[in-house]
């Protein structure tokens, strides 16, 4: 079926204690794109998950084309031409790219599989959109960004005329975004519509035609885009006006906290992913570590906090070299971690927000003595922390994992801040927040360093490191390629060196 038009009216999704979408309402047509904005759990991803067909609405309805349509399973929605890139990723971690790829899709030989044909589409549009990714990589292999990309060649091999598409540029450089919204452009040519969801505001006047504003489960804003702007579009979301700028105050750097010197490491697939690294991070500044997802940021991320083996250099945190040692030692040293998975990593999903906010410290004073846990402690800790740093649950006993995305975030900056590091490791630290939640992160990150803190900020966001940081060192294939200061620091510059274009 052809998508001349779709609408959405009077979308309500209830869930226990939840009301999820109160009569959303949408539109969008074909040759354009609509973007979808709001803030965590304001109900996009809800409200997408009812069009794609993983959950029913309870009231409301589809219409496509001003026909009336029940979307009652994603294989219906995809037969009707849509297409759904998720937020939460919808992969077998045991089977290869090509082969979550062809899931569920008939083979071109039958009976026997076409694996190798498919791998070969897979890389031609690889290289169409900019999207590098090995087809016989394993998905368990791969960073949270490389899965990403999977997602998007997933809908694109499939061919939806509708495309859902929430976060697509996240892990690609500014060039590369720019090809990817030309090839959208041409895609709209032709006929096809998008609903965009993404938190960069720039992309939303870039790209869309339209835009819905989504608030506490109800559609809030339906604005033409030429007739707003980017503070307009801030404060429709969130319900008030943004700082422009954080203020911070005058680089005053000090001693080295983190030496990194010719570190070299392998990655999932025992290839190399770090060759010949070496960085200095200073006590009081940050240091933004810009790239493309897949060169080696995560690897560098992991053997820094001591998860994963250091196959030759050194990684020294406050004198103390911690290559190659026990989490616990550069723990001890001074690390605190704010992983790029907040969920499996920086959290454990089914303990609650108490046992998260204080596992790393329950056989440290005050929390325990003389080999006991202080239970009355460890209750005032955690209620503390939750208020201080505006933790949105029900209960200190909730499970982690019943968090918005930004709260969990949010948890995990909570614990590893009040442990006082000598330098935080923050690895995309803002992937898949909304703007109220990236500024809150955003500001804690700059007390940090004003408290005289190193911190060492890992984002694939070029407009997040060029926001904070004060020195921007670019990484491609695992090595430096430069360190610019924030002074000299050009957008098409960086965005060159991302591509390994020196």
């Amino acid at each position: 079926m052809r998508i001349q038009q779709l609408t959405m009216t009077d979308i309500t999704k209830t869930f226990p204690g939840v009301l999820a979408n109160d009569q959303v309402c949408l539109e969008v047509n074909a040759g354009e794109v609509l973007a979808l904005l709001g803030e965590n759990g304001a109900g996009k991803s809800t409200l997408m998950k009812v069009l794609y067909g993983l959950y029913r609405p309870d009231a409301g309805e589809i219409r496509i084309n001003g026909e009336p349509v029940s979307i009652h399973s994603p294989r219906n929605a995809m037969d009707l031409g849509i297409g759904m890139v998720h937020q939460h990723f919808m992969l077998v971690p045991t089977l290869t790219v090509v082969e979550n790829i062809v899931l569920g899709l008939p083979s071109s030989r039958g009976f026997v599989l076409d694996l190798d044909r498919a791998a070969k589409r897979i890389i031609q549009l690889s290289k169409q959109y900019g999207l590098k990714v090995d087809p016989w990589a394993y998905i368990w292999q791969l960073s949270v960004g490389e899965q990403q990309r999977v997602e998007i060649l997933k809908v694109l091999y499939r061919g939806a005329e509708l495309l859902i598409l929430d976060e697509p540029t996240a892990v690609l450089t500014p060039q590369e975004v720019e090809e990817l919204f030309v090839t959208l452009e041409g895609m709209l040519a032709l006929g096809h519509s998008i609903i965009f969801i993404t938190h960069k505001l720039k992309e939303v006047m870039r790209i869309s035609k339209r835009v819905t504003v989504l608030r506490a489960g109800r559609s809030v804003h339906n604005v033409v885009t030429a007739e707003t702007n980017e503070k307009e579009l801030a404060r429709m979301m969130v319900g008030r006006d943004l700082a422009k700028e954080l203020p911070r105050k005058p680089l005053t750097s000090g001693e080295v906290v983190l030496d990194i010197q010719d570190l070299h490491a392998l990655n999932d697939q025992e290839l190399p992913a770090l060759e010949g690294f070496t960085l200095q991070v200073h006590r009081g500044e940050i240091v933004g570590l810009a790239g493309v997802s897949g060169n080696g940021q995560r690897e560098l991320a992991e053997v820094v906090a001591c998860l994963r083996p250091v196959k030759s250099g050194s990684i020294r945190l406050g004198g103390t070299e911690i290559s190659n040692k026990l989490p616990e030692t550069a723990i001890q040293a001074g690390l605190g971690y704010i992983p790029e998975d907040r969920l499996t990593v920086g959290t454990i999903p089914t303990f609650s927000v108490r046992e998260n906010l204080i596992i790393k410290d329950l056989q440290h004073p005050p929390l325990s003595r003389h080999g006991f846990l202080d239970l009355k402690m460890i209750q005032q800790t955690s209620e503390q922390l939750v208020r201080d740093y505006d933790v949105k649950t029900p209960t200190i006993e909730t499970h982690s994992e019943a968090l918005s995305g930004g709260n969990i975030q949010k948890l995990v900056l909570a614990r590893e801040i009040n442990r006082n590091p000598a330098i935080l490791i923050a690895a995309q630290p803002t992937r898949g927040l909304d703007i109220g939640a990236t500024e809150y992160v955003h500001k804690r990150l700059l007390e940090q360093r004003e408290k005289g803190r190193a911190v060492f900020l890992i984002s694939e966001d070029l407009d997040e490191i060029m926001a904070l940081s004060d020195r921007i060192a670019v990484i491609y294939e695992g090595r430096i390629m430069g360190i610019i200061p924030i002074k000299a620091a050009q957008r098409d510059q960086i965005g060159l060196l991302m591509a390994g274009v020196e």
